[in-house]
């Protein structure tokens, strides 16, 4: 019989989400995942997340507004990013999304759960008339490493739900409930992928967190079993049919969404993803955890990013202070990096600070190192913006998360009609990754029945949208 897309996944996916396909485009931070992107896969009947991190509180709301016009009741998410130097943002997105009722969101970079998590997951729980505890608030939790898949795949620890309902945070009740549910429904595990990775391949990492999942399916007896989904590297047919074949319930994608004409990112960017290659790809210092010595995957043709990223956490590593940067050196980052003075840079610092978490000020001006870092994480945090905005004057500066899969896409792309980014849409190519997969699968269990294919029936290449529409309704 056909193979449709709609079939390839977990149909509990489908139903619990709302969706047509078990498909989801991923949270890109500051708003590159946008409300047009997020529209234009909801209405695709995709599972789209907005890119919520790095924003304030007053932006995602906006997001939110803007959102509850243009689609209704259609599915999508927020992010929730793990911001260890800066709970009191991470705090203020979960209370914006409590106190919207936003009930789906994707937890990306956590190492361990933290209150701001653990409170969204469990607020509005209840037991209803048939025993089964239920959480309106549902988390789909995207995790490189399987000491943090297995706080998700659990309930919250006992210690740390004793201790937010002490705190006034949960209630004893929801405390009590929050036992019985794993912390996430839904689990992405996240391959060699743009931004925060641990660069890890997706056909060994995947049967082992299949394996955990079962384990602690196991060992907790959850009413509902937890999902585990694929992404990173997926950006073509066979990535996807592969996630799928190794029992992927979704798959999501990344890198080659940010090339696609609603993404927030700029034109500029756009271009440079289209012609970007497989390994094109650079680890850099990560603004968010920069302290921490985290790192992202970005986009190295083109831009002098990654490099200027790493002599800043070189010279952090090196001295405690401004004043302490030796005079040559200092005058190179000012010339090349900041341009302007470091001194100068600090006092626009601050001012940010000052107006989205003071708490960083008071610190930066009673520990001089820790200024300095705020310093560095400035052109860091700003290096995304000012790709996103398109500055011609800081083109070598732009930081583009980006992993391989964009390479592996424009490949697949060549001598087609997706090979220009104006022509890439976030529907259209998400529907041909999975029409090709579909077909891709059906061809193998063809195989497998001993029948042989000639090369011509497993060669996909990208349909316009109206022969798709022809061959899928």
């Amino acid at each position: 019989p056909a193979l449709l897309p709609e079939m390839l996944g977990d149909p509990e996916f489908l139903r619990e989400h709302g969706v047509r396909y078990a498909y989801a485009t991923g949270a890109m931070a500051n708003g590159i995942a946008s409300e047009a992107l997020v529209e234009a896969g909801a209405k695709a009947g995709l599972l789209s997340f907005f890119g919520a991190a790095g924003l304030p509180p007053a932006r995602v709301e906006a997001a939110i507004d803007r959102l509850e016009k243009s689609i209704g009741e259609l599915p999508r998410g927020f992010n929730l990013i793990h911001s260890p130097s800066e709970t009191d943002l991470e705090n203020a997105v979960c209370d914006l999304y409590l106190r919207r009722k936003v009930r789906l969101v994707e937890a990306s970079a956590f190492m361990d759960l933290t209150p701001a998590i653990v409170r969204y997951r469990v607020q509005g729980i209840s037991r209803g008339a048939d025993g089964r505890v239920s959480a309106p608030n549902k988390v789909v939790a995207k995790v490189s490493r399987v000491e943090v898949a297995s706080k998700f795949l659990a309930p919250a620890s006992e210690k740390l739900l004793r201790e937010m309902a002490a705190s006034n945070l949960i209630t004893t009740e929801q405390a009590t409930l929050a036992a019985e549910i794993p912390m996430a429904q839904d689990l992405t595990v996240e391959a060699d992928s743009g931004g925060h990775t641990d660069n890890r391949p997706l056909v060994a990492m995947f049967p082992a967190m299949i394996a955990l999942r079962d384990r602690l399916q196991a060992q907790f007896k959850f009413k509902s079993p937890a999902r585990v989904g694929a992404a990173g590297g997926i950006a073509t047919p066979d990535a996807a049919a592969a996630a799928y074949m190794m029992g992927a319930a979704y798959v999501l994608t990344g890198s080659v969404n940010q090339s696609c004409v609603e993404s927030g990112s700029s034109d500029k960017v756009r271009a440079m993803l289209a012609a970007a290659g497989q390994a094109d790809c650079i680890m850099a210092p990560a603004a968010d955890m920069f302290e921490m010595g985290v790192k992202v995957q970005v986009l190295k043709r083109g831009t002098m990013f990654a490099q200027r990223g790493a002599k800043l956490y070189e010279a952090w590593k090196a001295y405690d202070s401004i004043e302490a940067i030796p005079a040559v050196l200092k005058s190179q980052l000012e010339k090349d990096l900041f341009k302007a003075t470091l001194e100068d840079t600090w006092a626009a610092t601050r001012e940010f600070f000052l107006k989205r978490d003071p708490a960083q000020v008071v610190r930066a001006e009673k520990e001089p190192k820790h200024k300095l870092a705020l310093v560095f994480r400035s052109y860091l945090g700003q290096a995304s913006r000012w790709a996103n905005a398109g500055v011609p004057d800081r083109v070598l500066d732009y930081q583009v998360w980006c992993g391989p899969a964009m390479g592996a896409f424009n490949e697949w792309a060549l001598g087609t009609f997706l090979q220009e980014p104006a022509n890439r849409n976030v529907a259209l190519v998400a529907r041909n990754i999975l029409y090709g997969a579909a077909v891709l699968t059906r061809a193998h269990f063809l195989r497998c029945q001993g029948l042989t294919l000639t090369p011509d029936i497993t060669r996909i290449e990208p349909l316009q949208a109206a022969e798709l529409e022809r061959l899928l309704g």
